[in-house]
């Protein structure tokens, strides 16, 4: 399996572009290795390399998944993250503990953070609702990326009309986290729910406004009419 790895890191070595590393780094503040490859290259690598291996069992794909992460190369994270994905008419429940240490250990960027978690863990969820209980652990960790996990991780489910409830409460756990990249991601998660239940968000919003950082409460809303935005932002 190693000569797989070698081959995405030769290729992707290949495509490596100093401006797109440059011009990718701009989105983020803190360190991140990225190599400079275009999204769609990675993509197209992603599905390329996916033939040889989808033969193999889930466990070994995702070992690979999981050296992939481990090396800290975004390129190689949307790979990993793109794999897992494929697998998702295969997951069971077992496979939580899987993604929870992807998440704690190998998640350090917001771009991986969502990759991973809006996809894999949101179907994940889709199929195994039992577990969204086990966000809100997520949403009182000390690792700043499980608390941004344990709601963008529902993006898809809240666009579905599932979950509310759930929502609410991590939202209430996660209500002035100190880190804006979790306020953010709250935030799009409210969003999110407006799709199917923008009464019931906007009651949420307007009962906690108070205390709602802006940043979280300006993603929240920004689908709302003007009507309700203007309601929503007035002081």
């Amino acid at each position: 399996m190693k000569d797989i790895i070698d081959k995405i890191k030769t290729e992707l070595a290949l495509r490596a572009d100093e401006s797109v590393r440059q011009s990718g780094l701009r989105f983020f503040k803190e360190d991140v290795k990225i190599l400079g490859v275009k999204s769609a290259e990675v993509k197209h690598l992603a599905k390329s390399f996916y033939k040889e291996v989808k033969s193999y069992s889930k466990k070994e794909i995702f070992s690979l998944c999981e050296t992939l992460l481990k090396s800290g190369i975004m390129e190689e994270s949307f790979i990993a993250c793109h794999w897992s994905y494929n697998l998702k008419d295969k997951y069971l429940p077992d496979d939580f503990e899987v993604f929870q240490r992807w998440v704690e250990n190998y998640v350090t960027n917001w771009a991986t953070c969502d990759t991973l978690c809006n996809h894999t863990v949101g179907d994940f969820l889709i199929a195994y609702p039992e577990f969204v209980q086990r966000l809100k652990s997520w949403a009182k960790s000390n690792n700043r990326w499980m608390r941004r996990a344990s709601c963008v991780s529902l993006i898809i489910p809240a666009k579905n009309g599932l979950f509310l409830d759930d929502i609410f409460e991590i939202s209430d756990l996660l209500m002035q986290d100190e880190e804006d990249l979790v306020r953010k991601g709250y935030g799009w998660m409210l969003k999110s729910a407006c799709e199917k239940h923008e009464d019931e968000v906007f009651s949420y919003i307007i009962k906690n406004k108070s205390i709602m950082p802006r940043t979280a409460l300006r993603y929240a809303i920004e689908n709302m009419p003007p009507e309700r935005k203007k309601e929503a932002m007035k002081k």
